[in-house]
């Protein structure tokens, strides 16, 4: 045996200790036993936690406690106003620091799959001087896809969103033109639309039913939707409100302009579209073309033909 495959069952003798002592660890009664926040949580839900819970919680017992310090420094580590406006528009209910504290465990947990890799290399015998930095480049990769993920899912949302403009606003104006009140007709789109613009319309009416103002509900689903089309779209319905002008003729102009904006980005994504489909036209029919072309001739050069 030499000395990499030394060390990598020495890691794995010693991982497995801990794993043991970590697990009995946590069944010590200090240890398991609920902490007072999370005894009483169930019963001040209007003012707490329901569950009292931190991302942790329930994996490790008492990480309430322990890990107060750490969510000082999580919440410090990037853009928070970007994390947050991301986090709002992919829809997701977790705060910011929770998904920092996703992205470092998705992080260690790709610090740890490297270093198994590492080791079982090592125990094979397939080791070299690069793959100690399989764990680092591991650990990267998982924190950078947890972005992604975040990314992409804030981008289908907004897609999303966008392909809903047009119809609830015209829905909205059928409904005004039919003698209903706003009011009446949000609710009537959140009964019975189903989309994402929808889910917003719907809490929309439950904020103005439980006492905000219509223009102040209006606003915060715009802020919370984070579209252009529904901001201005928002803005002109807020100020027809306060001027008294005609609503449906408001929503049926902004449902034509909500079109025309989808007929742009439609044309804009067929242009992106047509330039990515070069990209095989270029790199694989192209070089097979001209390799036909090409290589009967080199051939018979060859051969002296």
């Amino acid at each position: 045996m030499t000395a990499a495959t030394d060390a990598a069952v020495s890691v794995l003798l010693g991982a497995a200790m801990a794993a043991g002592v970590l697990l009995m660890a946590t069944r010590m009664p200090r240890w398991a036993a609920p902490t007072l926040a999370r005894r009483i949580a169930p019963y001040v839900r209007d003012i707490a936690d329901p569950r009292g819970l931190t991302p942790l919680e329930p994996v490790v017992p008492g990480a309430a406690g322990w890990m107060r310090g750490p969510r000082r420094w999580i919440e410090a580590v990037g853009d928070t106003a970007s994390a947050q406006r991301l986090l709002r528009q992919a829809g997701w209910s977790v705060s910011v620091t929770g998904f920092r504290a996703r992205q470092l465990f998705a992080g260690l947990v790709g610090l740890f799959g490297g270093a198994g890799a590492v080791v079982a290399l090592a125990v094979a015998g397939q080791a070299w001087a690069g793959t100690a930095l399989l764990p680092v480049a591991t650990a990267c990769g998982a924190v950078l896809a947890s972005h992604l993920m975040l990314v992409a899912a804030a981008r289908r949302r907004l897609r999303r969103i966008r392909e809903d403009v047009p119809m609830v606003l015209e829905f909205l104006a059928l409904c005004l033109a039919a003698g209903e009140s706003l009011l009446d007709a949000l609710r009537r789109v959140g009964e019975i639309g189903a989309g994402e613009l929808t889910v917003q319309v719907r809490d929309a009416v439950l904020a103005t039913t439980t006492g905000s103002m219509l223009t102040d509900a209006l606003r915060d689903l715009a802020r919370t939707a984070d579209v252009a089309s529904v901001g201005r779209a928002v803005d002109q319905l807020v100020a027809a409100i306060d001027r008294g002008a005609p609503l449906a003729q408001v929503l049926q102009a902004q449902a034509a302009d909500a079109r025309e904006d989808a007929k742009r980005g439609l044309i804009e994504q067929g242009g992106r579209k047509e330039i990515l489909m070069l990209l095989p036209l270029v790199f694989l029919v192209l070089p097979l073309s001209v390799l036909f072309a090409v290589f009967p001739g080199i051939v018979m050069l060859r051969l002296g033909i």
